[in-house]
């Protein structure tokens, strides 16, 4: 029998609350008028209520208002104004106001977990030392990121560490790059990408999360890791990183940045093989609040922004960050386990456009181990031209296809007995040898929504390869926009099982995309008062995806050289509202999103955001007020907040 409610405390009626469907964590204001309602101390009773706890109906959110030169303090910070209304089956709303709470800045000194700090964001070598930014002698410093970006938050049921008072939740972090140097130089993609592990102490009444442990993984098993751009978390609880933008072994020799990457991880700028990034790391969590990561070699070496597993825990969507790129697709041999399986590319069997739907078949490419490529890299040191020749200018010879890497053409033709190599460390030049739809531009995050059985791609920009006449584009591959949308959108991928490959082979999944639509489109404008060059009232270069299968929203980052500020937006899917509900400091990115429907009773949106202050000519009009603010409030533009949403709720009902 439950117990009565007039007998319990308050700290049980806090546990009441918290146990409806959908409760953020709550801020300073929540806690205050909770213990208010709920009496002075842990032995006042409250009031039982009419019935128990009535379920989750819907949540919805109001506007943010995009902030200007009216209120440029606001401009120069993360700004939340929104609140999140939430409907029960007995009629009753509740309604939250919305508020971010960083765990930290970059470049900030954080507990390390053992009685001493570290630096948060820091970078270190492949023997996990330091990397000192010397670029202005006697200021040295240990090099830290401006730009956190995937976060992943998870619990575990042994989890013990020392600190916790609460309930431990763990957040995995990964920073993409450094922006520059002290002497202001860039240092972009020259760094190698750390991930920590973040122990949390999660309050049980209030849902708040206090940092107590930092964690850097040890990335010396896998060769370091190269711009880690975008995350999710698999089913089975562990962190999927990524390897954004992967070297081009071809014209290797006359990267300077890859040395200076090979350098700054090796302490050689010729030691770092390009063969091993473009892939997929692994981070698992430990118990203790350390990680270890694992890369995988066999989803295809492309422009990883992220991938994205679905709930049969073997298929796996991956966007693809690169002009000229694909819609690629993993089917793992085995459940909860990436090191083996069958990758495909699509192919459109209908012209999509930004009205029109296009049906989808799949290419296959090849089935591999992750072993067996990293074999080919490290111990039988392949190299690009032992797999195909990869032509900059035309043969005259008919013997080659024509290709398009990037935007810029280029002509292919395959050794004898390469496809598996190709397949896998070539991808994009193979697909291209396939036949697939090499058409998207910026095929940024991916998502699923399980109930509706349908999959979501963020492209940033619909423009170049996408446009029918482009110079980088094809008839061929079914994709023709009939006009440039710098602002981007999202498309929508109906999901369905029965699938053939183009061997005749079945598909061995339920979850394979099926049919494409631009479901949202961006709207491009001639530039505002604020310098904005697409609708403020709308998406703009979309890049961070999740959904929320409780809130039935998509949560949609920017990424954006049009809006002013980056916007956080919410998009109901069963409404078809857009609504923005957070704001980013001037000319920094909206990264880190992770919709957390449930961790120990609590939800959470994770957010986080990159480069504050990342001027270009967009900010012409704004930059003079602004600069200063952003410099003072995010380390001289070399700090970036990784932090959630707080809620404070505006109306508590606890019982009739």
């Amino acid at each position: 029998m439950s117990q009565p409610l007039q007998n319990r405390s308050r700290r049980q009626a806090l546990k009441l609350l918290a146990g409806v469907p959908v409760m953020l964590p709550l801020g300073t204001v929540a806690t205050t008028s909770l213990l208010a309602a709920c009496g002075g101390d842990d032995d006042t009773p409250v009031l039982p209520p009419s019935q128990e706890p009535a379920k989750f109906v819907s949540a919805s959110f109001t506007p943010t208002p995009a902030p200007t030169l009216d209120n440029p303090a606001a401009m120069a910070t993360t700004t939340v104004d929104s609140t999140l209304t939430v409907t029960l089956s007995d009629g009753s709303t509740h309604a939250y106001e919305l508020a971010y709470q960083p765990f930290f800045l970059t470049g900030d000194m954080v507990p390390d977990g053992n009685g001493g700090t570290i630096l948060a964001g820091g970078y270190v070598d492949i023997n996990n030392q330091p990397i000192i930014d010397r670029s202005i002698p006697g200021q040295e410093r240990q090099f830290f990121s401006d730009s956190p970006d995937g976060t992943s938050l998870l619990t575990l049921a042994d989890a013990n560490v020392g600190g916790v008072n609460g309930n431990a939740v763990f957040a995995v972090v990964q920073f993409e790059y450094n922006s520059r140097d002290q002497s202001g130089a860039s240092t972009y993609g020259q760094l190698p990408s750390p991930i920590a592990v973040l122990t949390l102490d999660q309050d049980p009444g209030t849902g708040k999360l206090t940092l107590v442990k930092y964690h850097n993984v040890d990335m010396s098993q896998v060769h370091g890791l190269w711009i880690t751009c975008g995350a999710s978390l698999s089913p089975w609880n562990t962190h999927l990183s990524s390897e954004e933008y992967e070297p081009d072994a071809f014209s290797i020799a006359g990267n300077s940045q890859f040395k200076k990457f090979s350098a700054f991880t090796y302490g050689d700028e010729t030691a770092a093989n390009p063969y091993n990034y473009g892939h997929i790391p692994e981070i698992t969590v430990n118990p203790d609040g350390t990680g270890t990561v694992k890369k995988h070699y066999c989803l295809g070496r492309i422009s990883h922004e992220l991938v994205q597993v679905m709930p049969d825990n073997r298929t796996v969507l991956m966007g693809d960050d690169y002009t000229n790129g694909g819609l690629f697709m993993f089917v793992a041999d085995r459940d909860k386990d990436l090191s083996a399986g069958t990758l495909y590319v699509a192919k459109y069997t209908e012209t999509l456009t930004d009205t029109s739907s296009a049906g989808i078949s799949w290419i296959k490419l090849g089935h591999a181990t992750s072993k067996e490529i990293e074999d080919l890299v490290n111990v039988r040191k392949i190299q690009p031209t032992d797999i195909m020749e990869s032509l900059t200018e035309d043969p005259q010879d008919d013997s080659y296809t024509l290709a398009h890497l990037d935007g810029a053409p280029a002509w292919l033709k395959l050794k004898p007995g390469m496809e598996k190599a190709a397949a896998f460390l070539e991808t994009h030049r193979y697909a291209n040898l396939k036949g697939a739809s090499m058409a998207f531009t910026k095929m940024e995050g991916t998502t699923v929504n399980a109930k509706d059985k349908v999959a979501y791609s963020a492209l940033a920009n619909i423009q170049a390869s996408m446009i029918e006449g482009d110079a980088a584009w094809l008839a061929s591959r079914n994709v023709a926009f009939p006009k440039a949308i710098k602002a981007g959108g999202i498309l929508e991928h109906a999901l369905g099982g029965g699938q053939r490959d183009s061997d005749g082979t079945a598909i061995d999944s339920e979850w394979v995309p099926i049919q494409s639509r631009l479901m949202l489109k961006g709207e491009d404008i001639p530039a505002d008062a604020l310098g904005n060059t697409s609708n403020p009232e709308n998406i703009a270069s979309p890049d961070n995806l999740k959904f929320s299968e409780t809130l039935r929203t998509l949560f949609i980052g920017e990424d954006s050289g049009n809006h002013v500020n980056n916007f956080l937006w919410a998009y109901n899917v069963d409404t078809k509202e857009l609504v923005r509900i957070l704001s980013c400091p001037a000319a920094a990115e909206s990264t880190g999103l992770h919709a957390v429907d449930e961790a120990h009773g609590w939800t959470y949106i994770m957010s986080n955001f990159q480069h504050p202050g990342d001027w270009s000519g967009l900010h012409a009009k704004v930059q003079a007020t602004l600069d200063p603010l952003i410099r003072a409030n995010y380390k001289d533009r070399f700090g970036a907040a990784v932090g959630y949403l707080t809620a404070d709720p505006t109306s508590i009902k606890l019982g009739a």
